[in-house]
């Protein structure tokens, strides 16, 4: 698992500023990636641990992301909700918005998931056609969420996506997950819901946050319905 600045001071118990200039005086292993400096926990524990700095070695203990039960779409999106009226005039400004609303734990850097979603989107859109993006990072673990999260997110006005289908996209399922087997999970998962008529037709609508939850819910059932059959 990977973590930012602001994480890194607190399992080191040092200012932001001294992480900051043991990165400039190159002592701390590191990785850039967007612009933003990221830490594998594990290396920093044992680099704290060579240079006998007094750690809390229990903030480095976490639950594997690999391990925990895969998420269903309604309770992933739970936890991210929805947001209405996102006025971007186009697919970065849509996506910085949208980033600025997210419900996001406070050591998730924004800048450095929006510059994520927008890199994604430049190496192959996420558009799904008719009228739907399903943005998300290509590398999940960068995201640094502790849970998955899809989020609803409707556009104000269509914008260019570069869909397959040459449609513009309104509507948005950001998806972020702490691992990339929950990732590719939701992502799967989604592209099969997507098809469900009775759900476009709530999409479509743009429906209250209960009666889309509900519509989730529903179509959800319908597919298990399907796959167990």
């Amino acid at each position: 698992m990977y973590t930012n600045v602001k994480e890194a001071a607190r399992l080191l118990s040092v200012s932001e500023k001294t992480v900051y200039r043991w990165i400039k005086q190159e002592l701390l292993p590191t990785y850039k990636v967007q612009g933003s400096y990221r830490f594998n926990r594990a290396e920093l524990l044992g680099w704290a641990s060579s240079r006998k700095i007094g750690v809390v070695e229990e903030r480095f203990e976490e639950v594997d992301a690999d391990t925990l039960p895969l998420p269903t779409v309604i309770e992933a999106l739970e936890a991210g909700g929805v947001i209405y009226r996102i006025e971007g005039g186009n697919r970065d400004e849509a996506l910085a918005e949208v980033v600025e609303d997210l419900r996001l734990p406070d050591e998730v850097e924004r800048d450095a998931l929006t510059q994520m979603l927008i890199a994604r989107e430049n190496m192959s859109s996420t558009a799904i056609g008719d009228g739907i993006a399903i943005p998300h990072p290509r590398n999940a673990a960068m995201a640094h969420v502790q849970r998955p999260k899809v989020t609803i997110c409707f556009l104000e006005h269509p914008l260019d996506f570069s869909a397959l289908d040459g449609k513009r996209v309104n509507i948005l399922f950001i998806v972020l997950a702490p691992s990339l087997r929950a990732q590719l999970h939701l992502l799967s998962l989604l592209g099969f819901l997507l098809r469900d008529s009775e759900l476009l037709e709530v999409l479509k609508a743009q429906m209250g946050r209960e009666a889309l939850f509900a519509a989730v819910r529903s179509a959800e059932k319908r597919f298990n319905t399907q796959s167990q059959d």
